[in-house]
């Protein structure tokens, strides 16, 4: 099977990681990045190198710092450069496509200024089914909340644009692109289904609006 599509044989035992406060990557999303630091740009020199994958990770606030730097939480998500440029200042945009999540089992010493763990996947073998339908999806009430909670924010959406997407991609998309807490973002990788993520996302999203007393009951009117 191609490197598009993994095997859990074909994935690295160890590899690099971006600890990144906020960043979530999700298994099938997108994340673009911005990488500008030295350390950073010779971590993705080598996955470049070596399989063209590494590793999204958030540090641990809560946990006290380790020999390599802050804390990681136990659980990341491996993904694979699947677009890359270079500008004329050196910086890399690259696009990183989630593969599958997994729990570190170690963390190596420091290599060229970035870390690297060796990684336990399993529990995660699901994340490699792209097939696997989203059920037990409420669409329309993710959406009205969704709705309530952007214009409570001020953001604007095409949503034109997220009414065309499968209910999967607009989960993970969601789940990416909203502007949770880190420890909201964390919740959200670590749930064990995608029909658990998605219910996690509307609870976050309930708990958004309800915090400043925001009704939803205008957003379903402007939906319907």
């Amino acid at each position: 099977m191609g490197h598009l599509h993994p095997r859990p044989e074909d994935l690295p035992e160890s590899f690099p990681v971006f600890p990144l406060t906020g960043a979530l990557l999700l298994p099938r999303g997108r994340l673009p990045l911005n990488i500008f630091e030295p350390r950073y740009l010779a971590l993705i020199e080598e996955a470049l190198a070596s399989g063209r994958m590494f590793g999204m990770i958030q540090p641990d606030p809560q946990a006290p710092p380790v020999a390599a730097g802050p804390a990681l939480y136990r659980i990341g998500c491996l993904g694979r450069l699947s677009s890359f440029s270079e500008t004329e200042d050196g910086r890399y945009l690259i696009t990183l496509t989630g593969v599958i999540r997994f729990a570190v089992a170690e963390e190596h010493p420091l290599q060229r200024g970035y870390r690297r763990v060796r990684a336990d996947f399993t529990g995660f073998a699901a994340d490699l089914d792209a097939a696997a339908p989203l059920t037990g999806f409420d669409r329309p009430a993710l959406l009205a909340s969704l709705r309530a909670s952007f214009s409570r924010r001020g953001i604007e959406a095409n949503w034109e644009a997220i009414d065309s997407m499968a209910d999967d991609a607009l989960v993970t998309t969601l789940c990416m692109a909203c502007p949770f807490e880190a420890a909201e973002k964390q919740a959200l990788l670590e749930a064990a289904t995608p029909a658990d993520r998605a219910a996690t996302l509307a609870t976050l999203l309930q708990i958004d609006i309800h915090a400043t007393g925001t009704d939803t009951a205008p957003a379903r009117s402007r939906a319907s």
